[in-house]
């Protein structure tokens, strides 16, 4: 049997005007959502690893919330996989210094910076990155990215990070032997750093998650075949994730690290959030506690990488 179309809206009680309205509504909708993919995949081009979380507080999509984007785009395929890193980068030394970060309150920039060693397979050759954390900030202060292990290249990130960042009060790392070497311990001896130790990887949670978010999040995604563009790509991941990825952990604000210092750097000491210092877990690495002395003040909306760099 044959039904007009007016009578089937009649039969299950809704008008012609309804059924039009909500195909229009629907149809916007589909264009919204395509709009957004593409914006979500310029933001993956460049900043490969970024969360879908992330992704959603960058875009900020009026007509979608946090939950529903989410879930929508995982469901769409967005979700990052993780690599696990299991190769022995320090070798220990009998030489150490004893953990003087573990559960200290930190008030500003350049109080405690972390560092440590990991490695980047290329082809068939392994090559070594140095990265230095400023803990507070949560700003790659110094690295450098090297053929070898040997302390040299520890060395080359401390002064890069002394020179863009000045010294620092704590210096910690693990117990590997590039950090206890004497011309390491003597640069920071020099600038009157105390120098700290952790003696299992949580105790340096901030420099271990500092190397997998540069790995996992950059490195693993982009076509890189020689040492040279691999030092090229480490600085073009470092730039994009001091000045472009944005922060959870920085509360109140989801910003950037390097927005991050300079709402805090002319800020009274009391009137800054509070980073502890917390060394049992990876769970525990210490967030900025909400204060209102800083106000919310979000950056641009592409705060996940968007630069023209393309190539290595």
């Amino acid at each position: 049997m044959d039904y007009s179309l007016n009578a089937l809206y009649k039969v299950v009680g809704i008008s012609k005007q309804a059924v039009s309205k909500q195909l229009k509504k629907q149809a916007k909708f589909e264009e919204q959502l395509l709009d957004l993919s593409i914006q979500a995949d310029a933001i993956r081009k460049e900043h490969p690893g970024c969360g879908v979380e992330k992704m959603y507080y960058t875009l900020k999509p009026s007509f979608m919330g946090r939950d529903a984007f989410i879930e929508c785009f995982m469901r769409l395929g967005y979700r990052v996989k993780q690599n696990k890193n299991y190769r022995r980068t320090t070798f220990g030394s009998k030489l150490y210094y004893p953990n003087l970060i573990k559960g200290i309150e930190v008030r500003g920039p350049n109080e405690v910076w972390q560092t440590d060693i990991t490695y980047f397979e290329v082809g068939n050759k392994f090559y070594y990155g140095v990265f230095i954390i400023d803990v507070y900030t949560k700003e790659i202060v110094g690295y450098s990215v090297s053929d070898h292990m040997r302390a040299s290249a520890n060395i080359k990130a401390l002064r890069s990070a002394i020179k863009n960042y000045g010294k620092v009060r704590i210096h910690h790392s693990d117990r590997g032997s590039q950090y206890v070497s004497k011309q390491y311990t003597q640069i920071l001896k020099d600038q009157g750093t105390l120098i700290s130790m952790g003696l299992i990887a949580q105790d340096n949670a901030y420099a271990e998650r500092i190397n997998g978010t540069i790995k996992e999040e950059y490195i693993k995604y982009w076509e890189i075949d020689t040492l040279n563009k691999l030092k090229k790509a480490v600085a073009k991941a470092v730039k994009n994730y001091n000045d472009r990825r944005l922060h959870n952990s920085l509360k109140p604000l989801r910003i950037t690290p390097k927005e991050f210092r300079e709402k805090v750097v002319n800020l009274p000491e009391q009137d800054r959030p509070t980073v502890t210092i917390y060394t049992e877990g990876f769970n525990q690495t210490g967030e900025a506690s909400s204060h209102p002395g800083l106000k919310q003040d979000l950056p641009p909306d592409q705060n996940c990488p968007m630069d023209d760099l393309k190539d290595f």
